[in-house]
């Protein structure tokens, strides 16, 4: 089959990332749902994967091919947030315990108004908390479900024949 021959494995993971770094925006300036400091970890892997994937569209538009070596740090990329995604779901689930910055920070020194003034202008996000869910899995689940999906198209472009790949 023609399509699956050349960066569109590739092309599509870099695709679902940006697909999914926009739903995470989207839930988070349409949908009123502020991320909590693990949410916006598992966003940064995605960005990468995003401009691994302008550079195999770039090369690719230049008709120089897809060198294997693009698909790797974009799997990696994938995989990464969804490890985080797989740390932040046992976070929600309550197996283990969060890191410190998802918990309050520290009020010692502040005034009354201080810290009143302080409680008022900030969300409360804790990251062991479930903001939305479909079918029984948090976002972050999702996430790493999506993630590691994502991962596996990047391998699959690494393994594919790419004509004028190095």
């Amino acid at each position: 089959m023609q399509l699956a021959r050349g960066p569109l494995p590739a092309l599509a993971a870099a695709a679902g990332s940006a697909g999914l770094l926009l739903a995470a925006l989207g839930f988070q300036y349409l949908g009123g749902l502020p991320p909590c400091p693990l949410c916006i970890w598992q966003r940064w892997p995605h960005l990468a994967a995003v401009a691994v994937g302008l550079a195999v569209a770039a090369l690719w538009g230049a008709g120089r091919g897809m060198p294997r070596g693009l698909a790797v740090p974009g799997a990696a990329a994938a995989a990464t947030s969804g490890g985080v995604g797989v740390y932040h779901s046992g976070i929600e689930r309550g197996w283990w315990p969060g890191p410190d910055t998802c918990a309050a920070p520290d009020i010692g020194g502040l005034t009354t108004t201080q810290l009143l003034d302080a409680i008022l202008a900030a969300p409360v996000v804790r990251c062991e908390d479930v903001a939305w869910e479909f079918m029984g899995l948090s976002m972050a689940s999702w996430n790493a479900v999506a993630s590691f999906a994502l991962a596996l198209l990047w391998l699959l472009a690494a393994r594919r024949p790419h004509p004028g790949s190095a």
